[in-house]
């Protein structure tokens, strides 16, 4: 069983930067796809950037240009680096590891909120 658990986040105002991290209990990045959900009440959660194994890297549309994901294999994290944030990047941001069609692990999630 692998645990993921998040850290980082907090309050910023619009145009600020934040980065959330996510720590793994295993040797699990650099093996799987790793990813960054968002979620909203009341809206469906939304994939915000993935990493490969490879390093190979994909972002939504809404983050592109401004949101970065990175790797740490030293220190067994994943980062997602946050800049010109916005009011609607608010949510709570989950890490997520799909090993398998029947096994997915995910992060307790990490509150972001930009407002002035």
């Amino acid at each position: 069983q692998v645990q993921l658990v998040e850290s980082g986040g907090g309050w910023v105002q619009p145009g600020g930067s934040l980065s959330v991290s996510c720590a793994a209990s295993g040797n699990i990045f650099n093996l799987y796809n790793t990813n960054w959900y968002r979620q909203v009440p009341a809206k469906q959660r939304e994939l915000v950037a993935t990493i490969t194994p490879s390093g190979r890297t994909n972002y939504a549309d809404s983050v592109k240009g401004r949101f970065t994901i990175s790797r740490d294999d030293a220190k067994n994290t994943v980062s997602l680096q946050m800049n010109s944030l916005k009011p609607e990047d608010t949510a709570v941001y989950h890490c997520n590891v799909r090993v398998s069609a029947t096994t997915s692990y995910w992060g307790q999630g990490t509150q972001v909120t930009v407002s002035s």
